[in-house]
């Protein structure tokens, strides 16, 4: 089984994740945890020095007792939505192979904290050729046997971890639940950690899924469709 977590920083998906996989654990499961970030986001250390040297972003993770300055995913210049556009690309192809091997692998279930949904979150949904891109990186991509998307209230996010505004929270989480609907995203509302631990369970113990490893890869048109959003972007703003 394929499982996915997303959702804004500070929606709580490390700890669901420990839990999910202790459940597991006892059920006599075998369970293989991926990091988006580390092992599958292509260019990570360039990206990560790119945006320490010129969105001045420090990086950090923050907590309540020592705030952070994020300045990267919040960073919404068009010519970053043309960069970020392109970069995913490559991201959806590696997550793809990264998902094969997994579950070539020997574990009964294959859990990723973060996925495409995550990258995808940060370009401008509201703009229906966005959401046409999309839908051209989710033929790419496999589709988790069930794609968790942590909600959570703007403000509550930002008091477990301040590294972002809340007015880009709220935008970010409006992003998210805009992919709801276009990547069947299992969304699931802010609540106790015990109540969302056992909603988790529930739906994982439901879904009645095998592993659906999408074998569609993008056509000609759809690629013509990616070229397409990289030039609109662009000629919006003059360029």
């Amino acid at each position: 089984m394929l499982i996915s977590f997303s959702g804004m920083d500070g929606s709580g998906k490390s700890t669901q994740i420990e839990q999910l996989q202790l459940e597991l654990s006892n059920a006599g499961r075998t369970v293989r945890c991926l990091a988006f970030w580390d092992n599958v986001v292509a260019f990570r250390h360039l990206r990560a020095g790119f945006s320490h040297k010129f969105l001045h972003s420090d990086g950090r993770v923050g907590s309540p007792e020592r705030p952070a300055n994020r300045n990267d995913k919040n960073a919404r210049k068009w010519y970053l939505t043309i960069l970020r556009s392109m970069l995913y690309v490559c991201d959806a192809v590696r997550l793809r192979r990264a998902v094969s091997a997994a579950m070539n692998g020997s574990d009964d279930v294959v859990i990723f904290d973060r996925f495409i949904y995550d990258q995808l979150a940060t370009l401008p949904l509201d703009n229906a050729l966005g959401r046409e891109y999309v839908r051209v990186i989710l033929k790419i991509v496999p589709s988790p046997d069930v794609a968790f998307l942590l909600d959570a209230e703007p403000e509550s996010a930002r008091a477990r971890k301040p590294e972002y505004p809340v007015d880009f929270l709220h935008q970010y989480r409006a992003s998210y639940l805009q992919l709801r609907d276009l990547a069947g995203l299992t969304v699931i509302a802010p609540m106790p950690l015990e109540d969302v631990h056992e909603a988790i369970v529930h739906a994982v113990a439901n879904t009645g899924r095998t592993p659906n490893m999408n074998t569609s890869t993008a056509s000609a048109e759809d690629l013509d469709l990616l070229a397409e959003f990289h030039a609109n972007v662009g000629m919006e703003h003059g360029d």
